[in-house]
C-alpha cells in the first residue's frame, strides 16, 4: 500500500469516520454523502500499487482506480468511500494501521465505521441501524441514547469491521454502525440514511440533507417494481 500526504489538515482532536464499500454500497454511499455535503478537502491518499484485476470495457481493458482519500473539515476526518476494498489481508491490515496512525497523529478520540447488516427481517422503508463498540462500558453508554446494539454474535469481515479491532488494540474508542438491508447486491440508500441519522445523533452534529438519497431510494424501488 502506498500513501501520499498532500497537505497538513488544520484539525484538533477530530472525530474519525472511516468506511469502505461493502454490502449494498452502504459504506461508500455514506462517506461520499458526508464528503459532498460538508465540502471536505483531501489531505492524504492511499493507493494499492498492484491491482488484482483489470476492467474489460468491451474490447479493451482499463486498470481499476484502487485508491482512497483522507478528507477533512472542522475537526472531522473522513476516510474511505470509493470503489472496493484491498484484496489482500496484508494491504487491508496496512490500511487499518494507517488509519490508526493518522488518528494518533491528530489526537482523535473516536473512530466511527459503518456498513450493511444483512437481515431477513421485513422492515419496509425504515431499516434499523445497529451499533457495536470496542468495550462493554461504551456500549452501556450508547444504550442510554436509545440506540440498538447488534442483536446476536457474528463475525464482521472487511475494513468496516477490522478497523474496530485495530482501534481497540491501540486504545482508541470505536463504534460500528450497520444498517439493515435485505438485498446486498443493490445500492441500499435507506440503510445509508438510517446510519446518517444515527451518526448525527451520536456525534451531535448535522451531516446534511438526505432528501436526495431518499429520491434515489424511491427511483431504485420503482425500477425493481417495474
Amino acid at each position: 500500500m502506498e500513501f501520499e500526504q498532500i497537505e497538513e489538515p488544520n484539525v484538533q482532536k477530530p472525530i474519525i469516520i472511516a468506511a469502505m464499500q461493502d454490502m449494498g454500497n452502504v459504506g461508500s454511499i455514506v462517506v461520499n454523502f458526508i464528503n459532498e455535503s460538508l465540502h471536505t478537502k483531501p489531505f492524504r491518499t492511499a493507493k494499492t500499487p498492484f491491482p488484482t484485476y483489470v476492467v474489460d470495457r468491451g474490447g479493451y481493458i482499463d486498470l481499476p482506480d484502487e485508491s482512497w482519500d483522507y478528507r477533512y473539515t472542522e475537526d472531522l476526518i473522513v476516510f474511505g468511500g470509493g470503489k472496493g476494498q484491498p484484496q489482500s489481508n496484508s494491504e487491508l491490515n496496512a490500511l487499518c494501521e494507517d488509519v490508526i496512525q493518522i488518528s494518533k497523529k491528530y489526537s482523535a478520540k473516536f473512530i466511527y465505521t459503518l456498513g450493511g447488516f444483512h437481515t431477513n427481517r421485513i422492515f419496509d422503508e425504515k431499516p434499523k441501524t445497529y451499533i457495536t463498540t470496542t468495550s462493554t462500558e461504551l456500549t452501556n453508554q450508547m444504550k442510554k441514547l436509545d440506540v440498538e446494539t447488534t442483536p446476536q454474535k457474528s463475525i464482521i469481515t472487511g475494513f468496516n469491521g477490522l478497523i474496530l479491532g485495530f482501534a481497540k488494540k491501540h486504545g482508541i474508542q470505536g463504534i460500528g454502525m450497520y444498517g439493515e438491508l435485505n438485498e446486498p447486491e443493490i445500492p441500499q440508500y435507506r440503510a445509508a440514511i438510517s446510519i446518517i441519522k444515527t451518526l448525527e445523533k451520536l456525534t451531535y452534529r448535522k451531516l446534511g440533507d438526505t432528501s436526495k438519497l431518499e429520491i434515489m431510494a424511491q427511483d431504485l424501488e420503482r425500477k425493481f417494481r417495474n
